[in-house]
């Protein structure tokens, strides 16, 4: 079974603003969500980074009951509240009668370690009476997954990807193909991560691929810029409702846009830099646009990975480059990571719902804090402000350590 899939809802939590339409506007105004780190005191704990884009109105109580929430690190919050706005969003109806069809892929890179974190502390000071009864399922990562499907209801296919930055791609795009396989009619699916903590961002910073723009947290995350300086934590998650065709049209859904691509590939290089002159990166757009049957130069927008670190941004435009050839000097590129701090796990979820936004709304997101190119960076980046435009085809980009790459093609529905 070949079946077409449209995304007919999206659910978002990021620094930008708890809800969707909070975020959209925020992003399209060319707003940062990066700030000072407020979860711990990261100056007394001798960061090199202090600066993080934390999710600052997320009330726990709107989407989940008090003793429920207990039971679950942030991240699992995160999602249920994204799944939910994308469920809502959809005007999907889980019932009885198609409960088995619908499913939950929800991934995180790093999954609970802030409760790891806690539990760790509790027990050293209080030795194994503290430890929760709740701590495991608080934090594995597939509790996502698994308490999006209970409290909604979900009965169809239900997992959880784990692949670093790409986590939230790879997870779309594989609940793209059960649906195209006939596995399920719909899922949620996307990522989530709460990590900023003292573990997380000490050991990010320990590797030097934070940011230490702390002094200007606005203007910290500047992917191509010619003083970017490394990434910027982020935290939230992105959840996308995917839906075969034939079910949305027969109730009549709102399609933002149809999924028409999914690529993936290995660097087989290093634990966390790119392969030369984005070789992988390139294979993994080609291999999206191959399933697709998509030539390059149909392509009118790339949301980039674009992490804000010296060596992945010239890497990724130079596999744009091998892909798109001269076309690439046609293509808008843009980060978004340029406002939300870079999400890990979540991000693909959150830069595919902002693709399918761009698509239906008609706007390129802009990425900010781009002053001066840096060398080699010579695409057209979007710069500082949206950009109204007419959008057929568009690439969402994630690469994670590992060297793994997924690529998401979206396309307007017609």
């Amino acid at each position: 079974m070949t079946r077409r899939v449209v995304v007919t809802g999206v659910g978002l939590v990021t620094p930008l603003g708890t809800g969707t339409q909070k975020t959209w506007e925020s992003l399209i105004a060319g707003k940062s969500g990066v700030r000072r780190i407020s979860k711990f005191d990261a100056e007394a704990s001798g960061m090199a980074c202090t600066i993080a884009g934390e999710v600052s109105d997320f009330e726990v109580g709107d989407y989940v009951n008090r003793k429920d929430a207990r039971k679950m690190d942030t991240f699992i919050q995160y999602a249920i509240a994204a799944a939910g706005m994308a469920l809502e969003h959809s005007g999907l109806e889980i019932t009885e009668a198609n409960a088995e069809r619908v499913g939950v892929t929800i991934g995180s890179g790093i999954g609970g370690m802030p409760a790891i974190e806690r539990t760790m502390r509790a027990y050293l000071a209080g030795g194994a009476r503290k430890i929760s009864p709740f701590f495991i399922p608080m934090t594995i990562i597939n509790m996502a997954s698994g308490w999006v499907s209970m409290l909604t209801g979900a009965k169809g296919p239900n997992t959880a990807t784990v692949t670093a930055c790409a986590t939230a791609t790879h997870a779309i795009g594989d609940a793209y193909e059960m649906i195209v396989r006939g596995d399920a009619d719909a899922m949620m699916a996307g990522g989530t991560e709460a990590c900023i903590c003292e573990l997380a961002v000490g050991g990010f910073a320990a590797s030097r691929a934070l940011s230490t723009r702390n002094d200007d947290p606005e203007r910290a995350s500047r992917p191509w810029d010619k003083d970017r300086d490394g990434f910027v934590m982020g935290e939230g998650a992105g959840v996308l409702m995917l839906e075969a065709l034939e079910t949305a049209q027969a109730r009549g859904a709102n399609i933002l846009a149809e999924v028409v691509g999914y690529g993936m590939s290995g660097d087989a290089y290093h634990i966390t830099t790119p392969a030369p002159e984005g070789e992988g990166g390139a294979r993994c757009m080609q291999a999206a646009l191959d399933g697709a049957k998509i030539n390059p130069e149909e392509v009118d927008y790339i949301n980039a990975h674009g992490t804000s670190t010296p060596a992945g941004d010239i890497c990724e435009t130079q596999g744009i480059k091998r892909v798109f050839g001269e076309h690439a000097n046609k293509l808008m590129v843009s980060s978004t990571k340029s406002m939300t701090g870079h999400l890990l796990g979540a991000a693909g979820g959150i830069e595919a719902a902002f693709t399918a936004l761009a698509i239906h709304h008609g706007v390129i997101p802009p990425t900010i804090n781009l002053d001066e190119a840096g060398e080699g960076c010579d695409l057209d980046y979007v710069p500082n402000q949206a950009r109204e435009a007419d959008i057929c085809v568009a690439i969402s980009n994630s690469f994670g350590f590992g060297g793994t790459n997924a690529t998401l093609i979206l396309r307007k529905f017609v």
